[in-house]
């Protein structure tokens, strides 16, 4: 699908001001996050479950 140039604009000056409201935010975040206690096992646990289910799926679906 082809757009036209003032829809390309549009997006490209509603993707400005995202990036403005949004980079305040996401710049505390980051400094924030530097600053906190690194759990790896809090996520690593939680993705190993994700993995093994589907895995279990591809296995029962053959």
């Amino acid at each position: 699908m082809e757009y036209g140039i003032w829809t390309k604009i549009g997006l490209a000056a509603l993707a400005l001001v995202l990036l403005v409201f949004v980079a305040p935010g996401l710049k505390n975040a980051l400094q924030q996050s530097q600053q906190a206690e690194k759990d790896w096992k809090g996520i690593l646990i939680p993705i190993a479950f994700v993995v093994l289910f589907v895995i279990f799926l591809i296995i029962s679906v053959r």
